[in-house]
């Protein structure tokens, strides 16, 4: 039960991003108390403003933790860009993000005694060759493609984790996060969700590659969120590596459509080629997320959509950058 967290001292790496700063607010509500780390890379110190006091401390992963943070009960890793145009700006860093700061995560947790769960990636499948993915399958990844620093660097990660908990017993746990959207997207950072919704409200064409027909499975922000609590809170779980996210599968092309109507525009689109080593399917098979964490997500696709549009009309620093 998700509720075991209360009263836990909670290191969020990443704390200040998209999933990190809504798994932030999610604790503050089971009675947790967060510690935020966030070099504010891609990270939004606007999405902290609301919290009372927050403990925040500026820091990049990359580099030892200061002993200054103190012990804690759970470490959380969501400290690395996520969305393809962040993580390609700058690759080397990316894979440093990915590896070197997992590395001082893990031993921040060793240290202290404290269970780590890793926000690692469907990307690790790479374009698979079987659907839906389950986590037995080892993937089909370009190693030297221009993805490949986020790829190669999350299954490198996991590689190291699951290294320290042989060579030292530690209590960690890996989630295999696939796509997932809502509120506090950043508008330009290049993905598919906040791209279709950016272009209706703008009454744009929505840019659709490879004419729309890979596959994808959207899971909302608070389902993700609710998956990674529970990775975190049960005991019993070391080791386990778990797929979170929908396994609602359709066409990008069709999310395009669903977005024009509840935004209320007419449906135009603009083929673009298809980007390097985009994978053409994404299903993740939640067998093992159901049996152990007792978890599926249950947010529609249309209520969640509608959520990321309010958003998106009522935040008055996107309503700025719509304006430009």
């Amino acid at each position: 039960m998700t509720s075991e967290i209360a009263r836990k001292r909670v290191l969020v790496a990443g704390g200040a991003g998209f999933v990190g700063s809504h798994l932030v607010d999610a604790l503050i509500a089971l009675g947790a108390t967060p510690v935020i780390l966030d070099n504010f890379h891609t990270g939004d110190a606007a999405f902290l403003s609301h919290l009372d006091q927050p403990e925040i401390i500026e820091h990049d992963i990359t580099r030892p933790l200061p002993a200054s943070i103190g012990p804690v009960d759970l470490v959380y890793n969501l400290a690395c860009p996520a969305a393809p145009k962040h993580y390609q700006a700058d690759p080397l860093r990316t894979w440093r993000t990915s590896v070197y700061g997992t590395d001082n995560l893990a031993e921040f947790a060793r240290v202290h005694g404290a269970r780590m769960v890793q926000a690692s990636t469907s990307e690790v499948y790479g374009d698979p060759l079987v659907s839906p993915q389950s986590e037995s399958y080892t993937g089909n990844v370009s190693m030297h493609g221009i993805r490949a620093c986020y790829d190669e660097g999350k299954r490198a990660a996991e590689t190291l984790l699951m290294d320290m908990i042989r060579s030292y017993d530690m209590d960690i746990r890996i989630a295999r996060i696939f796509n997932t959207y809502g509120p506090r997207m950043a508008l330009n950072d290049g993905r598919v969700v906040p791209n279709f919704v950016r272009q209706a409200l703008e009454g744009k064409p929505l840019t659709v590659y490879g004419h729309g027909q890979q596959t994808r499975c959207f899971c909302y922000v608070a389902d993700t969120v609710d998956g990674l609590l529970r990775l975190g809170a049960n005991d019993g779980l070391q080791g386990l590596v778990v797929n979170i996210g929908s396994d609602v599968e359709q066409t990008v092309y069709s999310l395009a459509e669903a977005v024009a109507a509840l935004v209320g525009v007419p449906l135009q689109t603009q083929d673009c080629d298809m980007p390097q080593d985009d994978p053409q399917v994404r299903r993740p098979d939640l067998s093992r997320a159901r049996d152990r964490l007792g978890w599926s997500p249950s947010t529609p696709l249309d209520s969640g959509l509608q959520q990321v549009i309010r958003y998106f009309q009522d935040d008055h620093r996107v309503k700025r950058a719509l304006s430009v």
